[in-house]
Parts: C-alpha cells; structure tokens; sequence
C-alpha cells in the first residue's frame, strides 16, 4: 500500500489498510466459523536463534512505524472475534502449526492462507494450502508438483538445500534437484546420513563430493533440521474450540475506525463481517 495513509497521530497506517482490505477479503469470501491469524513477535527472541544464533540475522528490525501498525493489525483481528495468536518465542508459522495439530483430534481440517512453502510440511491428507493473491489452492499432493518434494519431506529439504530467507545454509553443494533425488531415493534426511555410503554410487552428478560434503556436515544438516520443522508444541493460550469466532466488539471496532481513519466504505465492511448492525455515518 502507498504511503499516504496516516492516524490521528501522523504516523503511517499503509500496513494497517491493507491488512484489513485483505482480510475483509477473506472474510466475506469464506465466512469462516473457525480462524486464527498468527502474528510474528519472534524475530530475535525465537528459540531458533538460541539453537542458531545467526538465524534470520540478514533480516532488519522492523521499523518503529510499522510495529505499531502490527499492533493495530492485532486489535481489529480482536475487534471482529478472530481468534489471535502470537508469542515471543515461537513463531507464525509454529503457531499455525500447533493451532493445526490440536484442532485435529476434535475433526477440523485446516486452510492454510500463505504462499510460504515451509508451511507445505503441515498438510494432511484433508488439508489446504492459499496462496490468496494468487488464486491458487492445493492440497497434501500437490506439494511435490510444486517443489519437487512430498509435504512431509519439506522440512528435510530445506534442510539440505539451505534457505536464504531464514539464513540457514544448508549442506554445501546440495541444490534444489540434487536434494529431491536425495530424498526420492532415502525418503528423509536421517535415512540419508544413516546411508550416506550409497550416495557416491547413485547416478547423481557430483554424487562423489555430496556423499563427502554430508559426513562432514552431518551435525549441521541435523540442526538446519531443527531450525526448518515447524513446532506443533507452541502455547497458544486460552483459545475457543477449534478457534471458533467470537462475538465482535463494536465500540472496539469503532474507536480503532476513528483512530486509524478508515472510510465510510470500509467500516461498513468491517461491521458487516463482524455481524453488526450497519449505523448511520
């Protein structure tokens, strides 16, 4: 969103508009029952950085402007009943993760709305994934057709490949291909080391020095495991069942329209996806 947005205060409210544009999107496209919207809060403080502290170390703070606006982000969410989630220690995609695994057992399946493929290696077979701004959807399946690897085995991908986004380096020498022949063939990453002898032998170009580079970079390929796994553990706090939308805070709702100047049109939105009566403006 341009630059050209601003609360009551003067600072920029860019973010906040689109976010909410995008989610007033969702909403009234899906009118979903049961949602969660995970935020980020541990870009320095994650358990990653204990076991890696280099990880996500190429990334800038977020600028002070734009924090506020995450916090803003956050109390709409809370103003229309969507259920929130986010920690200091734990990241989005680790609370997704976990939101996803304790909604299991009680029947859900899960709609995951992110382009992201580290969150490939959530599917089940009754999940999706959203690309939203693309329009596209596909399920536990069509991950391989996508990168080249099964849902399961993103994990051990990324692994091995390395992500420049997160600072993880994978194990050097391995690319995209060569790491879904790798696992074609072993099925995961600790079958791989356990049978790193076969390597040298598969038809593989530079097999040879791969089967070198992973006995020396065994340890390391374990720990950019640890680092690309996405927690199904992660607290998540006093949640409704499955996540299940609660009643709408319209006096919230109006004072965040005020303070973040939102137009006529998008607090109708707001308060019809929110299930409120429509005032008069």
């Amino acid at each position: 969103m341009p630059d050209e947005f601003h609360d009551a205060d003067g600072w920029p409210t860019n973010a906040v508009h689109g976010f909410a544009r995008f989610l007033l999107e969702l909403l009234e496209k899906e009118r979903p029952a049961h949602i969660a919207i995970a935020f980020d809060e541990a870009l320095d403080s994650c358990f990653r950085n204990r076991l890696y502290p280099a990880y996500k170390a190429n990334r800038d703070p977020a600028p002070e402007a734009l924090r506020r606006q995450f916090t803003h982000c956050k109390a709409l969410c809370a103003a229309l009943g969507l259920s929130v989630l986010s920690h200091g220690e734990y990241e989005a995609d680790d609370l997704i993760g976990s939101a996803l695994h304790a909604a299991r057992p009680d029947g859900f399946r899960g709609v995951i709305v992110s382009a992201d493929k580290d969150l490939s290696q959530l599917l089940g077979d009754h999940d999706e994934q959203w690309d939203f701004a693309r329009g596209q959807r596909w399920g536990m399946a069509g991950v391989k057709a996508r990168h080249g690897v099964e849902a399961r085995q993103i994990a051990d991908y990324l692994a091995l490949t390395g992500d420049a986004v997160d600072n993880i380096p994978g194990v050097s020498g391995i690319g995209a291909k060569s790491a879904a022949v790798l696992l074609a063939h072993f099925g995961d990453l600790d079958t791989l080391l356990a049978r790193v002898d076969e390597v040298a032998f598969l038809r593989l170009r530079g097999a040879a020095t791969m089967a070198v580079r992973l006995r020396e970079q065994r340890e390391h390929a374990l720990l950019w495991r640890q680092l690309t796994t996405i927690a199904l553990d992660a607290p998540l706090g006093d949640i409704a069942h499955g996540h299940a939308r609660g009643p709408a805070d319209g006096d919230m709702l109006a004072g965040l329209s005020d303070a973040l100047r939102f137009g006529p049109m998008t607090r109708r939105r707001l308060r019809a996806a929110a299930g409120l009566d429509d005032p008069a403006y």
